[in-house]
C-alpha cells in the first residue's frame, strides 16, 4: 500500500506514442535505417539532450531524410564487430543478414544497406549468428527458422526469400529469439 503514482518519462502529442526504449553511451552510434533501404549515422553525443518531460525533436533535424521516406528502425551500436550480424526483412518477404563491420564506415549522406526493387524495409537487428527468427505477416502468418540458415551477405545485396506470402498478404514484424524463451504475440 506505499505504491506511488511514477513520474513522466516523455511528453507526446495526441498522435505520438513511444514505439522503443534502449540505452546507449554517449560514445555509442546509432544506426537509423529508413524503409527505403538506407542507414544513416548518428553519435549519441550529437543528439541534442532534453529534460525529462520534453518532447525532444524530430529524427528530419538530426539526418537528411526525403520526403516518402520513413525510419524503419533504429539500433544502438558499441563496437563494429565481425561475430555480429544484422538481419533485415522486408514487406515481401526478403531476408537479409550481413556482418555488423560491413557498416562501420559512416557516410555524412547514408548509403545504401540493401538493395530493394518495389519493396520497403520493414526491420532490422542485431543477432550474433546463431538465434531463431520468427517473421509474421498480416494475415497471420508466421515463420521461425535458425538464423543459421541464411548465408551472410555483403552490403549491397538483396537477400534471400525468408517467407512465402500470399497475394495480398505482406510481412509486418520480425524478431529474433534465443531458443528456450517464451514469445508473447499481440495481434491487431
Amino acid at each position: 500500500k506505499r505504491g506511488g503514482k511514477g513520474s513522466q518519462g516523455m511528453a507526446t502529442r495526441d498522435e505520438d506514442f513511444v514505439e522503443q526504449i534502449f540505452g546507449a553511451s554517449t560514445h555509442d552510434t546509432i544506426l537509423i535505417f529508413t524503409t527505403w533501404g538506407k542507414v544513416y549515422w548518428q553519435r549519441v553525443y550529437e543528439i541534442p539532450e532534453g529534460g525529462r518531460a520534453t518532447r525532444g525533436k524530430a529524427i528530419n533535424n538530426l539526418i537528411q531524410l526525403s520526403s516518402n521516406e520513413k525510419v524503419a528502425a533504429i539500433l544502438p551500436i558499441t563496437a563494429f564487430t565481425d561475430d555480429e550480424f544484422l538481419l533485415f526483412v522486408t514487406k515481401t518477404g526478403t531476408v537479409k543478414k550481413t556482418a555488423l563491420s560491413a557498416y562501420a564506415n559512416e557516410r555524412a549522406g547514408g548509403i545504401i544497406a540493401i538493395t530493394l526493387k518495389d519493396d520497403e524495409l520493414i526491420q532490422v537487428r542485431v543477432t550474433n549468428g546463431k538465434q531463431d527468427v520468427i517473421i509474421s505477416t498480416a494475415e497471420g502468418q508466421a515463420i521461425r527458422f535458425s538464423e543459421e540458415d541464411v548465408r551472410s551477405m555483403g552490403r549491397g545485396a538483396a537477400g534471400v526469400r525468408g517467407i512465402m506470402i500470399g497475394k495480398d498478404d505482406f510481412v509486418v514484424g520480425m524478431d529474433v529469439v534465443d531458443p528456450g524463451k517464451t514469445i508473447l504475440t499481440v495481434s491487431e
